[in-house]
């Protein structure tokens, strides 16, 4: 089957130019500019006004599955995702039970392999006594290690200093961290318990989860990097000081220290805890507005390498508890790529260098095999955007399983119009409706990586 998308506006590699693209079974197989001579194709969809971009690839999302399927599964989720753009995913390790043996690690996989609808992959865990799995992984079949240096779920809170070592020293994979300090956050804890007991606002979570505690975790895991040469990626980045500790002069090719800022810190402050309370509560917490500028201009200035979600839904009824008890995380994925292109309409950021952060940059660092560009020989994973197509978030087109978004009430300037996975239409809204169809067409694959 060969599917011609013509005419459109693509946004590849820094240019933005009218062209067409040829797509033949998974692969494209032409890339053709405005003038040229356009081939015979089966199926030829005409995006006259409309932008073409490779799929977006989001390297950290939580699924819930296995174990945690009330609040979300890989079949929903991964229809949120392909709705809002995502064609790949790579998913964390702290589902129930916890991904921390291969075997397990495979048992998600094969749960991707018949209900996911986007490309997938899986971290692998690492604990306080496990490192004898972490060293049987396939670097060119899983996308990185995980390690929470901060409070997470189960037998997942690495606060070892010698199986930190042992990690950074013997581990030759990438190596994913989440990094707040859990001594200065339980330390928070008790000051902010003693003073308001149960009744506290939730304006004072960036103060527990506070500033110096994501510095004194970031820069102790960036340490240990550097001292053993291993490539750490800090997730989530949220505060101006972690800047300082990461470099803009190196091309990504080079750098063995990389960070990732995520769509809701880029997008909420502190200031936004009155309005919207528990629904924005997130680990690492949004901070000041300040920290929310100095991320975007990290963003642009390439401190910060990529942009992701961080997707962890719960519940509504879980997240409409009082601070202490209502979970951290919230539904993203549907609505990433929109947020960002928001800013773009509003001046804040181009539109080459969302693509870059949120396509081209994950695929290099992960080095993620023939995804995340508009190339010949490269896979289908295709997203097709009107940037002039006003819309509302709201209950009736919200796809997540969870059934809310912080961004009800919302309205986005683009649309999310078509979105290609391995060559094969998975969100098809074409026709511009309030929301499109998912076409089950069993197209998404196993992310591969090459050495």
């Amino acid at each position: 089957m060969s599917i011609l998308l013509k005419s459109g506006t693509l946004v590849n590699e820094g240019e933005t130019f009218i062209g067409s693209v040829l797509i033949e079974g998974e692969k494209i197989i032409g890339i053709y500019r405005e003038n040229e001579t356009l081939p015979e194709a089966k199926e030829v969809i005409d995006l006259t006004g409309k932008y073409i971009f490779p799929g977006i690839i989001d390297d950290q999302v939580h699924f819930r599955e296995p174990g945690l399927t009330k609040k979300a599964d890989i079949y929903t989720e991964s229809r949120a995702a392909v709705a809002g753009g995502i064609t790949s995913f790579m998913e964390m390790p702290n589902t129930v039970p916890n991904a921390l043996t291969v075997d397990l690690l495979e048992d998600k996989y094969d749960i991707a392999a018949e209900k996911s609808i986007a490309n997938y992959s899986f971290y692998m865990g690492a604990s306080n006594d496990n490192i004898k799995e972490l060293l049987k992984v396939d670097s060119k079949k899983v996308c990185g290690l995980k390690v929470f240096m901060g409070s997470s779920t189960g037998n997942m809170l690495v606060d070892n200093e010698n199986t930190l070592r042992s990690i950074f020293s013997e581990c030759s994979m990438l190596i994913a961290s989440h990094c707040e300090d859990e001594d200065t956050i339980r330390a928070n804890t008790a000051k902010f318990k003693a003073m308001y007991g149960n009744d506290i606002s939730m304006k004072y979570h960036s103060h527990i989860r506070s500033e110096e505690a994501c510095y004194r975790s970031s820069s102790f895991a960036a340490g240990l990097a550097n001292e053993y040469g291993a490539h750490l990626h800090i997730l989530h980045l949220t505060t101006e000081k972690e800047l300082s500790l990461f470099d803009s002069d190196k091309p990504l090719k080079d750098k063995t220290l990389t960070a990732e800022a995520c769509v809701h810190h880029l997008w909420f402050s502190e200031e936004d805890y009155g309005l919207f309370g528990t629904k924005i509560k997130w680990n690492p917490a949004v901070k000041k507005a300040s920290d929310r500028d100095a991320l975007m201009k990290a963003v642009i200035n390439n401190k910060i390498d990529v942009v992701a979600t961080d997707h962890a839904p719960h519940t509504a009824k879980e997240k409409s508890l009082d601070y202490w008890r209502a979970p951290s995380g919230g539904p993203l994925v549907q609505h990433a790529l929109v947020s960002m292109l928001e800013h773009v309409s509003n001046g804040k950021i181009t539109l080459e260098k969302v693509i870059e952060k949120m396509c081209h940059a994950p695929s290099d660092l992960f080095k993620v095999e023939k995804r995340g560009y508009l190339k010949p020989g490269f896979f289908a994973d295709i997203t097709v955007v009107d940037l002039a197509s006003e819309w509302e978030v709201s209950k009736n087109n919200i796809l997540y399983k969870c059934g809310w978004s912080p961004f009800e009430g919302r309205k986005f300037k683009s649309k999310i119009l078509g979105t290609w996975v391995n060559g094969s239409i998975v969100y098809d809204n074409l026709k511009g409706n309030e929301i499109g169809e998912i076409v089950e067409s069993n197209s998404s694959m196993r992310l591969t990586f090459s050495a």
